[in-house]
């Protein structure tokens, strides 16, 4: 044990947004139970880049007896991290997870003698614009038809309730939802990253809210595509409390 400077949380003051997070270049940071907590001490250098990427004021630099900072463990430990996005694309097929296997949906259409995978390629009814089905993220279909040569529309949750406009966002594209704050983040990335890998995705859309927390979908999708090893183009919106909608350039 060494006394040194490490960073400090707040738990009173952290609301589980994850911008540090995306920010802590040795992955010394991860939410449990909404809030951010140090992995291990000897992930965390001290430096404090993630600091700024805090909304709420929740982390500060102290100095006080901890383990020293272990750069090869750190990268380590990252490694790691970074190989849960593309593991389930590594393991196609295995369906196991912590939290027992989740079966795909699905539904029967009454009328109709089609029982095939294109059931769910059919519009829900005259004023939905929705043509594919289920939307959950975790529940999608990686060979689905409906991702050949799809325009994504990836939606955080409450903006489809938020956004007065949605249903022109969801006009023409095959809609993914998630939340990033509340969704497992190994778990959406890899399975986006999987589905990028596997179809020829034209374009992606995404649309979330304005809080600091929902910005971070953003980054998600951006490690699901660079995960995929694909190159596709995404627009980035941002519905605010308002309703208003806002298009903001991508920084890729």
């Amino acid at each position: 044990m060494v006394r040194r400077k490490i960073i400090k949380i707040d738990e009173s003051l952290c609301n589980g947004c994850g911008n540090c997070i995306i920010a802590c270049s040795e992955g010394a940071i991860k939410v449990v139970d909404g809030k951010v907590r140090v992995v291990s001490d000897t992930f965390c250098d001290g430096l404090g880049a993630c600091i700024g990427e805090c909304p709420e004021g929740a982390l500060t630099i102290e100095e006080r007896e901890a383990e020293d900072f272990d750069e090869e463990a750190a990268k380590s430990h990252l490694n790691q991290l970074k190989s849960l996005e593309i593991r389930s694309r590594k393991k196609v097929g295995e369906k196991k997870q912590e939290s027992g296997p989740i079966a795909p949906c699905s539904v029967t259409f009454h009328n109709s003698l089609d029982l095939g995978p294109e059931r769910h390629m059919r519009k829900l009814g005259l004023s939905s614009q929705l043509s594919s089905w289920p939307i959950q993220m975790r529940l999608a279909h990686i060979d689905a038809p409906y991702f050949k040569d799809a325009r994504l529309l990836i939606a955080a949750d409450c903006s489809a309730f938020a956004c007065p406009s949605i249903s022109q966002f969801i006009k023409d594209k095959v809609v993914l939802i998630g939340c990033p704050k509340l969704d497992e983040t190994g778990q959406f990335v890899g399975k986006l990253a999987e589905i990028l890998h596997s179809n020829e995705v034209k374009e992606i859309t995404v649309l979330h809210m304005e809080v600091p927390c929902c910005t971070n979908l953003v980054k998600l999708v951006s490690e699901a595509v660079r995960a995929s090893g694909k190159t596709i183009p995404v627009e980035q919106f941002i519905c605010m409390v308002d309703g208003a909608v806002v298009k903001k350039e991508t920084a890729w």
